[in-house]
């Protein structure tokens, strides 16, 4: 059980770490957020201390366009 509370405290731990980086890197200052700079916000939490290693993490989505 101990091993487990560890691994989970490592977690919240990665990703509190993920969304420092986010937030250095500007990405909650912008209040019109799309899926792309959603779904970026997303994977650099998860990348977590990776970002200070090289990592940058982009995500590109398009949704299709409603019809007129």
């Amino acid at each position: 059980m101990r091993g487990t509370s560890i691994l989970g405290v490592l977690v919240v731990i990665w990703l509190i770490i993920g969304a420092i980086a986010a937030g250095q890197r500007g990405y909650y200052s912008n209040d019109d957020t799309n899926c792309a700079e959603a779904g970026t916000i997303l994977v650099t939490i998860v990348a977590g201390p990776l970002n200070y290693i090289g990592a940058n993490p982009k995500v590109d989505c398009k949704l299709p366009e409603p019809s007129k």
